[in-house]
């Protein structure tokens, strides 16, 4: 029977660290690989054919190895864009070798029969985009902000006319620099009298500014949920962009309908795992205080109290000691 969990992520990730001493602990086989080390330090053979009408064979690190058929999980962390593989070599090359790689060793590594995904990149990335989280929140009947995307100066002038405060935020962080560092730009109130033809460059996202009384991370492994409130000492906008050693937390109990929202919410894009943000507008235990924010499918939770409860949650989904009860959960 597969047993082994394979941890996609680059070299440098603590949680993956804590997932895996947490499965080591277990004694289950755990294979670490970074995808984009193919080459020398990554080498594998895998075939398919009449007889066999799923991806077998093996792969190879410079220190493990394992059957493709006997991954059971795979944890989808944070590796490294293939494109980082092949930086040195020219535009086209690289381009080129990128998408073969992304392509050959990703699309048998993101198909390996019956294997949970936790989370699958595809379904990462069908629920990465902003206007599709907002959306399926307010199918799902959550409060959200009021919200206009708009490349039109007009447009968003009406738009700040009609709140009393707006707020603008990006849709993806800052790229890599030249220095491989990402950066960020925080959620920021902004000053219509500053709305100038610039904008029809490209999208903007304009949100009317929630008068919120805190704010609330939730993070969400199969059906366990962890709720923390959390106030920044300088009660920033956006509490991200401070030192977060400075953030105070409090437990905080989710709402049974909220709860509930958030778990056919990562249903409807096939998630078993997501981190959800919310603004509270009033008493923590009535629904319509919460307005939901966003939900990051890859998120970070090593930073929060909780963090040693949800290890062992991912832990108990990896090794399938708790039966992820969404049919919707990708499985190739």
């Amino acid at each position: 029977m597969a047993s082994t969990v394979l941890v996609f992520t680059a070299l440098e990730d603590v949680t993956a660290d804590w997932v895996i001493a947490a499965l080591n602990e277990r004694e289950v086989p755990v294979v670490r690989i970074d995808p984009a080390d193919i080459g020398p330090g990554l080498t594998f053979g895998a075939h398919i054919g009449p007889d066999t009408p799923v991806w077998g064979g093996r792969l190879r690190t410079a220190s493990r190895e394992v059957e493709l058929g006997e991954v059971a999980a795979v944890y989808y962390r944070r590796p490294t864009p293939y494109a980082a593989r092949y930086e040195h070599l020219p535009a086209q090359q690289r381009d080129f070798a990128a998408a073969e790689a992304r392509h050959g060793l990703g699309g048998i590594l993101n198909n390996l029969h019956a294997a949970l995904y936790v989370n699958h990149p595809a379904a990462v990335t069908r629920a990465d985009f902003k206007p599709a989280q907002l959306q399926s929140f307010a199918r799902l009947g959550l409060q959200i902000p009021p919200t206009l995307i708009t490349n039109d100066p007009e447009q968003a002038r009406k738009f700040a006319a009609e709140h009393e405060h707006v707020i603008y935020k990006t849709f993806r962080g800052l790229p890599r620099g030249e220095d491989g560092h990402t950066g960020a730009i925080w959620a920021q109130r902004v000053d219509p009298e500053t709305f100038d033809d610039s904008l029809g460059v490209m999208p903007h996202l304009f949100q009317a500014e929630i008068p919120k009384t805190g704010d609330v991370r939730v993070t969400v492994v199969g059906r366990r949920v962890f709720a923390s409130r959390i106030e920044a000492p300088d009660g920033a906008l956006d509490w991200r962009r401070g030192d977060w050693d400075d953030l105070i937390h409090t437990p905080v109990a989710v709402p049974a309908p909220i709860e509930e929202a958030l778990h056919r919410y990562l249903a409807s894009f096939g998630l078993v795992f997501g981190c959800f943000d919310f603004a509270l507008t009033g008493p923590e235990s009535v629904t319509e205080s919460w307005t939901a924010i966003e939900c990051n499918s890859n998120g970070q939770w090593g930073w929060l109290p909780d963090a040693p409860a949800i290890t062992e949650a991912f832990a108990d989904i990896l090794t399938r000691k708790e039966t992820v009860d969404h049919d919707h959960a990708h499985r190739p």
